[in-house]
């Protein structure tokens, strides 16, 4: 879910509503979807803990691009989606056609987990996502190449990337909660190709993460 708020972060910019550099400020306070009551986010839970100690401080949007996607910061990522409206987020992925793609909420909104009020999606919606952006239609070209950079930049590469040759060139997003874990890639092989592996119900992300390289593997073998 956080590829589309990218597209939406993009696409206000191009909109004139937005610059990158615009600051920021940083808090650890929203609302859930399920009551309007104030939750915050845990750092343990979080794959990025530096942001936390910038609560009452500004990083640029800019910035919390980067970490919502290379090391995939909850908090950057809900700082993001307050400020861009998630219907406008819901309304972008329409437009791009990505059905089964479902944005309603930030993350770790557990009132709204216990109610059933999730994000989801499809490996076809999220291929649909990565495919605008392979072939400059997300926004524009200019945005599109822009966000292929900074999803080459991932550093939580045991999925897709693991299962290409060394050096492969791979802008993709990861993503995992309990017993869920995906990869959408945009694979720069000699045959460009996109490639989107969601994985349920294997607890051991080691196990899953070997899985997808394997299937990526072979799929890169066939096609190449």
């Amino acid at each position: 879910m956080k590829v589309p708020v990218l597209i939406e972060l993009f696409q206000q910019v191009r909109e004139g509503k937005l610059k990158l550099d615009d600051p920021l400020p940083i808090r650890n306070e929203f609302h859930s979807l399920a009551d309007g009551s104030v939750y915050t986010l845990d750092a343990a839970d979080d794959s990025e803990t530096e942001l936390y100690k910038a609560v009452g401080k500004t990083r640029t949007l800019r910035e919390l691009s980067e970490l919502m996607i290379t090391v995939s910061s909850n908090l950057a990522t809900n700082l993001l989606i307050e400020k861009l409206g998630v219907e406008n987020i819901r309304a972008t992925v329409r437009s791009l056609h990505a059905d089964g793609m479902n944005v309603l909420r930030g993350v770790e909104d557990g009132k709204a987990f216990a109610k059933g009020l999730n994000n989801t999606t499809t490996a076809r919606g999220l291929q649909q996502l990565m495919d605008a952006i392979a072939h400059g239609e997300a926004v524009d070209r200019e945005s599109s190449k822009q966000m292929v950079e900074i999803l080459e930049r991932q550093t939580l590469n045991e999925g897709i990337p693991a299962g290409l040759p060394h050096g492969t060139r791979v802008a993709h997003k990861t993503g995992q909660i309990t017993k869920i874990h995906n990869d959408a890639a945009i694979v720069f092989a000699p045959k460009p190709f996109v490639l989107v592996i969601l994985i349920r119900g294997i607890a051991d992300q080691k196990e899953s993460a070997a899985l997808m390289a394997d299937i990526t593997r072979q799929i890169y073998q066939a096609t190449q």
